[in-house]
């Protein structure tokens, strides 16, 4: 029987999500990669364990994750089962469609058909009355947004989840997504995109939107895909995830000027008695509009590790602008 940790919640920060009453851990665990069938069960009970322990309270899914898809979801129903109901109400769960799930015209993009019945069938695979949180994964320019709010709206008022938010959506759509929202009474909660060191396509309006309209940000692929970890600099290792599954992580992406910025950074962290891949996850959290940012793992001990951030140093201006002419 799994007891967690009676300390969890002095190690970990908290912060608001925009306006709104919900504290998020600054860091949240992503279920993307290592919940499907590639990875043992007990090494996911693991996983989870540690992060509850470490006070990660945020567990993030989405309905295509595994493989195949749906599979994460599927674990973690077992796990709910497992170790998770007793502790229902401190954790903060959130699951999300948009991208293609079944076959056929229904299975994929933005209807509110699609939206409805996903996060019903989400809801069965994660043994679940409801998700703290429910996001469209991606904006679809073919279906008015009137609509995708709509559904939004309509699952809120459901009791199907307690929030929404949106994910991979530019400046002018958040916008438009997050004022349709307001207008039909149930506000935008968060806004789901990619940032790290090495993509920083957030700051070209995006972040200002959310700091205007006060909602959340939480980041995924704050380690650029482990491209922040320095694990290529080197060139690419046998067991990494660049070589045994580069569905997302491509090795042309490991390029000169990308291998150069990544050494001189590590040069930064090393100056800080750093690892690379904790600067990287303080400096996206260098700005207060970013509640939270996603971290994914293989082993129970880069979590713990990853934690460590929250009792080291902040990043000092002189040493954020050298980041910044660095990544320049």
């Amino acid at each position: 029987m799994y007891i967690p940790n009676e300390n969890r919640y002095g190690s970990m920060t908290y912060r608001r999500c925009g306006n709104s009453g919900v504290m998020l851990p600054a860091l949240s665990l992503g279920l993307w990669h290592n919940f499907g069938n590639i990875t043992p069960y007990a090494t996911q009970q693991a996983l989870l364990r540690t992060a509850f322990d470490c006070g990660i309270t945020h567990f993030d899914l989405a309905n295509n994750y595994g493989p195949p898809y749906g599979e994460a979801e599927r674990n973690f129903g077992r796990l709910m089962d497992e170790d998770w109901r007793p502790h229902r109400d401190e954790l903060f769960i959130s699951t999300k469609a948009g991208y293609d799930m079944w076959p056929g015209p229904y299975g994929d993009h933005g209807s509110r058909k699609y939206l409805i019945s996903s996060l019903d069938q989400s809801l069965k695979r994660m043994r679940l009355d409801y998700v703290d949180l429910f996001y469209h994964h991606r904006p679809d320019p073919e279906t008015p947004i009137e609509e995708t709010m709509g559904a939004l709206d309509q699952i809120v008022r459901s009791g199907k989840a307690l929030y929404v938010g949106i994910s991979n959506y530019g400046p002018a759509q958040a916008e438009a997504a997050i004022k349709e929202l307001k207008r039909l009474g149930t506000p935008c909660l968060i806004h789901q995109p990619r940032y790290s060191m090495l993509d920083r396509h957030i700051e070209n309006g995006l972040t200002d939107v959310l700091r205007k309209e006060k909602v959340g940000c939480i980041v995924f692929q704050p380690l650029a895909g482990g491209m922040l970890t320095g694990k290529y600099l080197n060139g690419i290792p046998a067991d990494s995830r660049m070589a045994k599954d580069n569905r997302f992580l491509k090795p042309d992406s490991l390029t000169e000027d990308t291998v150069r910025k990544v050494t001189a950074l590590k040069e930064i962290a090393d100056a800080r008695g750093e690892k690379l891949h904790q600067l990287a996850l303080q400096w996206v959290l260098r700005d207060e509009v970013v509640t939270s940012a996603l971290i994914g793992a293989s082993r129970p001990e880069q979590i713990t590790d990853n934690a460590e951030i929250l009792s080291m140093p902040p990043l000092s201006e002189e040493e954020i602008q050298k980041i910044d002419s660095i990544l320049k």
